[in-house]
């Protein structure tokens, strides 16, 4: 079957109108097999290339043969280098120790936070939230997170600016 440029063209120009059960007909037209593919993009690439190999052809012979001498004489390394039979064993890595005292991390004082020992509340879903502002942190429900929007998000369960969740947010939008 010989195609010309033009139909070759038109064909393709064609796959770019087809619905995706259109070009999922086509698609087991030109490759003789069904696909488990269903984005349009792709179905397209893949019929203009199966279309454009039938009307042009493949490699000529010198090529596919040169192809081979070359893949035959590529150095393909299939793991990591062994290391020689001589060398020592590398040494385990030291492990850290183990903290058992909580880390303290400094934090920024913030001038809308309200000093140390400050309890916030705020009513949600029928539900009085408590949290003691800390030096470094705060405390809500017997545990200490370092941010508001922490404690927020466990309280909602969805990422909340803690600021403006406590309505602790400047008046006016700036912040």
């Amino acid at each position: 079957m010989t195609t010309t440029d033009d139909d070759l063209g038109e064909q393709i120009a064609a796959l770019l109108r087809m619905t995706v059960p259109q070009l999922r007909r086509r698609y087991a037209e030109v490759f003789r097999e069904e696909t488990p593919g269903h984005n349009k993009l792709w179905l397209i690439r893949r019929i203009a290339w199966r279309l454009q190999s039938q009307a042009l052809g493949t490699l000529s012979e010198r090529a596919l043969r040169r192809a081979d001498e070359l893949a035959n004489d590529a150095d393909l390394r299939l793991g990591p280098p062994r290391p020689p039979a001589d060398a020592p064993a590398p040494a385990p890595k030291p492990q850290p120790p183990l903290q058992t005292e909580p880390q303290v991390l400094p934090m920024r004082w913030d001038d809308r936070l309200p000093p140390p020992g400050t309890v916030l509340t705020r009513l949600y879903r029928g539900r009085s939230v408590l949290v003691t502002v800390l030096p470094n942190g705060f405390e809500y429900d017997g545990r200490v997170y370092r941010s508001l929007t922490a404690v927020a998000m466990v309280v909602t369960g969805t990422h909340v600016n803690g600021f403006a969740f406590f309505k602790l947010a400047r008046k006016g939008g700036g912040q």
